[in-house]
């Protein structure tokens, strides 16, 4: 496509990036979608850590309707603008939302950035590092706008009244795959644009267009219940979704002692003395975080003397007896200044979950039980007793 008069080009200077985030409140699909917690955080918060974490973008705003994605957004460190009814009902555009933003932060504080990052919060698999990236191939293509896509291996096909019909190539003259074009499908994750396009096209797409390739696991987006049920699998698994675990800021882990230093196994002896079984593996890591700066803290529900003798051997601070191990976590955090975003909690059952849903980073050993793994944005691959605050 040839050059276009989307605005002026930036200068020298580096230049001025505004990420949006559309957020209605409504949902058909999945009702309160956006808030849905989903890796121990709500589905919005992993979009607004990407913007956050880009180095390009210089703002990031939330667009929305409801007050309760308001409130976690700005606890999450993004600016909030509530947009008006007539642009928050399931007719209304995406579009609107941004032209929104730009019209009310110019009219209010004469702010006109030089590109737009269009985040959608339904499409969480990027990471600061992608629209970092994305926002190079725009100024280096000298581009007017981008899309997100993910390469389309394979052979198209559109079902259509009269039938089946190849798209993708000829299916008279079949191609070899390598020998094919390349196809991509956009995956609705990320746009950078110049804001002159959106306000002359009315569309995030226009004048000369880029693309901005990511793997194939990133066509995936959130809108049903199903899709939800996907992705908590997906970010437990640090291999496939490295980005999930963000352990940037956190100051302090906190562990449960049973089932997580331990087996969840206990020998008793004829007189009934206790002991269990630890890994020595454990021990080394734990050194290594105090020797990094992270605070520790073991958290117990049970009060046993082997916790205590365990927690001091490793030089740890320990409080057992915890029936309610939220409060006791909770005033700990207190004492020392502490947000919930700041601190790590590894756990393995029923009794961990409001630790985990409350905390930064909830992590749950490999053998967890089934109810306390989706809390979890990390499950690790060992089990309790088995090396598991070592991998951590």
């Amino acid at each position: 496509m040839g050059r276009s008069d989307a605005g002026p080009r930036p200068a020298a200077r580096s230049p001025e990036i505004l990420a949006v985030i559309p957020a209605r409140g409504g949902s058909r699909g999945i009702p309160g979608k956006n808030l849905l917690p989903l890796g121990g955080v709500p589905l919005i918060v992993h979009t607004i850590d990407d913007a956050l974490e880009a180095e390009r973008v210089g703002r990031v705003v939330v667009s929305t309707d409801d007050p309760e994605i308001a409130r976690v957004s700005r606890e999450a460190g993004a600016e909030v603008l509530l947009r008006p009814p007539e642009i928050s009902g399931d007719t209304a555009t995406s579009e609107s939302a941004l032209l929104h933003v730009l019209d009310t932060l110019e009219e209010r504080e004469g702010y006109v950035p030089d590109l737009l990052v269009f985040l959608q919060a339904t499409s969480p698999l990027r990471t600061g590092e992608d629209i970092d990236r994305a926002i190079g191939i725009l100024l280096e293509e000298e581009a007017d706008s981008l899309f997100s896509a993910t390469t389309l291996h394979g052979f198209v096909w559109r079902l259509a009244e009269d039938g089946p019909r190849s798209l993708s190539y000829d299916h008279r003259a079949r191609p070899r795959r390598q020998d094919a074009p390349e196809d991509v499908i956009e995956n609705g994750s990320l746009y950078v644009l110049r804001p002159g396009i959106l306000r002359r096209e009315g569309n995030r797409l226009g004048g000369r267009i880029a693309v901005y390739r990511m793997p194939p696991l990133a066509v995936f987006q959130i809108d049903t219940p199903e899709d939800a049920d996907l992705f908590r699998s997906l970010i437990t698994l640090p291999e496939a979704f490295p980005t999930a675990v963000r352990p940037t800021g956190v100051r302090l882990l906190v562990m449960d002692f049973d089932g997580v230093f331990t087996d969840n196994r206990v020998l008793v002896a004829e007189d009934g003395t206790e002991s269990v079984l630890c890994h020595r593996g454990d021990g080394w890591g734990l050194s290594r975080l105090g020797e990094a700066g992270i605070g520790l803290l073991v958290l117990s529900t049970e009060e046993n003397p082997v916790v205590g003798a365990r927690c001091r051997k490793l030089g740890i601070p320990f409080l057992q007896g915890c029936r309610d191990k939220l409060s006791a976590l909770e005033g700990f955090a207190r004492e020392r200044g502490l947000s919930p975003r700041e601190i790590a909690y590894l756990g393995n059952d029923v009794n961990d979950l409001p630790c985990l849903r409350w905390c930064g980073l909830p992590i749950v050993v490999g053998d967890a039980h089934p109810s306390v793994r989706a809390a979890a944005r990390w499950i690790t691959r060992r089990r309790g007793g088995e090396g598991a605050i070592r991998e951590v």
